[in-house]
């Protein structure tokens, strides 16, 4: 995207993003507190969300913007091969290494390296990583030369990083060191009032690609567009702004132009529980509980408090999208409590 927003006067324009609701204001106030630092930057969101964007708003307002950024989707690559696009290699330092190679952490001294996915890496490669951000310094693989550099890293996951590190997928050491400051990236769905200047910005975008003229939009579609909780988030919408501008025939887009999944709508678990649903599960298992049990059984208070706790938790836990942290912040309950009952109760999964 090449537009600019500007959520707060009294810094520079973040470019890039787009968005004036709270949820995004938020967002570039950490990104303009924490552009000029050379602190690690630890971006976390949903697939779709932006995160890569925020990273290129980072750099492009930091003391180094004159130098390279450098972009590694960790998930992208195998372990040997994301080793060797990291640090580089040296000729017959493996079958296939044919020249001398310099690795991402090299080619952005300098500058900014964004390593998305982060929590795909293995944990063998995780050590390697903590040195680099401890030390500054590296050797490329099959080599005994150690490389300094002056890179800053920015790190990007779409897991909750700590349930990570609980499960011992991720090392707690190199989290630490990452999320020196973190920045949430709020998911479409919790910043809807940003859709009609999204749809706008896209159909200019895509107008100008496809030497189209859709700029008009039916009230109707633009509802439609509000309403729904878009689980793909911004890159979803931006796909079907595409598709939409490509098979309009006049300069209007129309309903009809939109999938079925947008128009007719979708039963969602990410949507907030209300008060009012609290109650009505509550009433409804205590009833359903009262009502399989048997006239004589004991315990009943015991029986029927875990069925509740049960719904209760499992609909938490649709609601935030399975993310345990934010489960166990609007359970207001310890994540390490949270964690013991998704496993008492079977719903790990």
């Amino acid at each position: 995207m090449s537009s600019y927003a500007n959520a707060d006067d009294s810094g520079p324009p973040i470019p890039a993003l787009i968005g004036s609701s709270q949820a995004m204001e938020y967002v570039y106030r950490t990104i303009r507190r924490v552009a000029r630092s050379n602190a690690s930057v630890l971006l976390l969101g949903e697939t779709g969300t932006g995160k890569e964007l925020v990273a290129t708003a980072i750099h492009r307002l930091s003391l180094r913007t004159g130098g390279p950024f450098v972009r590694v989707n960790c998930g992208a690559l195998s372990e040997s091969l994301l080793e060797s696009e990291l640090f580089g290699h040296v000729r017959g330092s493996f079958t296939g290494a044919l020249n001398n190679r310099t690795g991402r952490f090299e080619a952005a001294h300098g500058g900014t390296l964004f390593l998305d996915e982060i929590n795909s890496t293995s944990l063998q490669l995780q050590v390697k990583l903590l040195r680099v951000l401890q030390e500054r310094e590296f050797e490329r693989v099959g080599d005994t030369e150690t490389i300094r550099t002056d890179t800053r890293v920015i790190a990007a996951s779409n897991r909750d990083l700590m349930e990570e590190v609980s499960e011992e997928r991720f090392r707690e050491d190199l989290y630490w060191r990452l999320n020196v400051v973190p920045v949430l990236i709020p998911a479409l769905r919790e910043r809807k009032e940003d859709v009609p200047e999204l749809v706008a910005h896209f159909l200019n975008v895509y107008n100008e690609a496809n030497d189209r003229y859709v700029v008009h939009i039916q009230p109707e579609a633009m509802e439609r567009l509000q309403h729904y909780d878009w689980p793909g988030n911004v890159r979803e919408l931006q796909n079907y702004i595409e598709r939409a501008v490509v098979m309009a025939d006049g300069d209007e887009l129309t309903i009809d132009l939109l999938p079925d999944t947008v128009t007719i709508g979708q039963p969602t678990g990410n949507r907030k529980l209300q008060a009012a649903d609290l109650e009505s599960l509550t009433y409804a298992v205590v009833e359903r509980g009262l009502t399989d049990a048997d006239a004589n059984e004991d315990n009943l208070h015991a029986k029927i408090v875990n069925r509740v706790e049960r719904e209760l938790i499992a609909q938490v836990m649709i609601s935030v999208n399975n993310v345990q942290t934010k489960a166990a912040a609007r359970l207001g309950i310890n994540r390490n409590t949270l964690h013991k009952k998704l496993k008492e109760y079977n719903l790990e999964s």
